[in-house]
């Protein structure tokens, strides 16, 4: 007791059918249809546009300059300032 027998499919089967009827079932179909495809179609144009696309490198991010040369050159132009 509690399981789904074949004649409880069969009569929620029947009464879809009288529900929607043969044709709105079809046309139901049809449209998922439709949609999975164009899904996969989007899909395969997104894939086939990154990868023949070639993309720019990346820009090279230049290293922070040397302490040490940055602060000398810092002490020589405040030491050129105040020389004015």
């Amino acid at each position: 007791m509690g399981g789904i027998g074949i004649w409880q499919i069969v009569i929620v089967a029947l009464v879809v059918l009288v529900f929607f009827g043969r044709g709105r079932i079809s046309e139901m179909m049809g449209d998922f249809g439709k949609g999975i495809s164009s899904f996969k179609k989007g899909l395969s144009e997104d894939i086939d546009a990154s990868t023949t696309k070639p993309s720019e490198p990346a820009g090279q991010i230049e290293p922070p300059a040397d302490k040490s040369a940055a602060a000398s050159e810092t002490a020589s132009a405040e030491q050129k300032d105040a020389s004015k």
